[in-house]
């Protein structure tokens, strides 16, 4: 940003929004916001400070605001209200009805303080966006459970969950300690520690049967998805090439990088993709089939033949 007047003034109204967004801002945090040195947001600071606004600055730490001060009214932009259309429609569709109320409950706040013909323009598109998931993401039967994920998050208390998965046949009981909420594939998991298994696992949502708050408090100091992520990174994998036909390469983008996309290469006889994956055998191999007469397996023969096991299993009981 330059240090044009109006600019400058634009900047320093957004610092003190983000400064009351957070308990605590650093000066890094705003310089890499506005692409600003450190000395031009300590400059912004001090300006906000002589204008009565009771910043308190801590070396080392960052900034915050004295608790009770507040900014009056803010007024959104018509493209800024826009987006709230957006966001609104995402949050009934894709959160939990608990959720979703309290989305909506807070929608009506932000709409109180906009200008007239900003109401009209939201008007305008309400009706006419629609978005539709393709899977059911939660439990109809449990209806605040994104709202006792985060209370257990933000508390650390562990939650009582019975929970169906896939492979088995009877629902589980268990204790879990919320690690991360991720929306990922259509759908929304949690990663947790769970007592039941002693390590660490993942659970989709819309595979939870009931869901309940305990006083029970965290046993563990927890990392990030991240990090959880990188170690799963370092597992071992086995590299996967195969060689897709260009015209359905546009069909598999979507959902090839689930399934440990790596890279491409186009050649003359179709597109050549590298994957490392940790699950060949079931994963990989059957989403392979759903366009495999459209591909070649370059590399491991073991694909070749649990692919070949599958269909001949599959033969067997369509003959049966």
């Amino acid at each position: 940003m330059s240090d044009a007047p109006l600019n400058r003034f634009d900047r320093i109204v957004a610092i003190l929004i983000q400064l009351q967004s957070k308990k605590i801002v650093k000066a890094q945090e705003l310089a890499d916001r506005f692409d600003v040195s450190l000395r031009t947001i300590y400059r912004d600071v001090r300006s906000l400070e002589s204008s009565g606004v009771p910043i308190i600055s801590e070396a080392g730490v960052g900034y915050s605001i004295m608790d009770g001060y507040r900014l009056p009214p803010v007024m959104f932009t018509r493209e800024e209200a826009s987006s709230f259309v957006a966001a609104e429609k995402l949050m009934q569709k894709f959160t939990d009805k608990s959720f979703g109320a309290y989305y909506e409950s807070a929608m009506f706040k932000v709409k109180s303080v906009l200008r007239g013909k900003e109401k009209d323009w939201i008007d305008a598109l309400q009706s006419q966006i629609i978005i539709n998931p393709t899977e059911t993401l939660f439990n109809e039967n449990i209806p605040n459970a994104l709202e006792i994920l985060f209370e257990s998050i933000a508390e650390k208390k562990q939650v009582f969950v019975k929970y169906q998965s896939m492979e088995a046949e009877k629902p589980s009981e268990r204790h879990l300690e919320p690690v991360s909420i991720f929306h990922e594939n259509n759908y929304w998991y949690i990663l947790a520690y769970c007592h039941f298994r002693k390590d660490y696992r993942q659970f989709r949502t819309d595979r939870l049967l009931r869901i309940q708050r305990t006083d029970l408090p965290f046993q563990m100091e927890h990392g990030t998805l991240d990090d959880f992520r990188q170690k799963e990174s370092d597992a071992h994998k086995t590299k996967v090439r195969i060689l897709v036909d260009k015209s359905i390469v546009r069909f598999i983008k979507s959902e090839r990088n689930h399934y440990g996309f790596v890279s491409e290469e186009i050649k003359n006889e179709g597109v050549e993709m590298t994957f490392f994956t940790q699950s060949v055998e079931h994963g990989f191999a059957r989403w392979y089939l759903m366009f495999g007469d459209y591909a070649h397996i370059l590399e491991p023969e073991s694909l070749k033949q649990r692919l070949l096991e599958i269909v001949e299993n599959t033969k067997a009981r369509l003959q049966e």
